[in-house]
């Protein structure tokens, strides 16, 4: 089947089909460490940022609040981070990152650089490096 001619050479499409493909990658390779996009990016505001609430992982992140909370539920399950309160407010928790947590994060780093290979796989390095430059510029 021929592309659809009035999309195929438009910016959105191409960059959409290209969002997809490496979403599929993207999502293949958390699966395999048993985690979401949503866990590694909690993981890596803590691991940057230092311990915090979860209204302050959710604006650090982007992650909607109640996500925020969903996904902390599982980590926290998983003995990734640890909840505990604020000494300064009872009401809030403050979220830290355990040692097992910052191995996972390590782990997914690494598999993370694999999926930006694979992401990246059909251009040479020249064109990886023109291609990072125009994103960083459109993003």
């Amino acid at each position: 089947m021929s592309p659809l001619e009035r999309v195929a050479g438009r910016p959105t499409w191409l960059l959409s089909r290209a969002n997809a493909r490496a979403q599929a990658f993207l999502t293949a390779g958390f699966a395999t460490e048993g985690f979401r996009g949503y866990h590694y990016r909690l993981l890596a505001a803590v691991e940057q940022y230092g311990p915090g609430s979860q209204a302050d992982l959710g604006r650090q992140t982007g992650i909607d609040r109640s996500d925020v909370v969903a996904a902390l539920n599982e980590l926290t399950d998983g003995g990734y981070v640890q909840r505990d309160a604020d000494p300064a407010d009872r009401r809030r928790n403050v979220v830290s990152l355990t040692r097992k947590g910052r191995r996972a994060l390590e782990r997914l780093d690494t598999m993370l650089d694999g999926v930006q290979e694979s992401v990246l796989a059909p251009l040479s390095p020249n064109e990886r490096a023109a291609f990072m430059r125009l994103l960083t510029r459109l993003g």
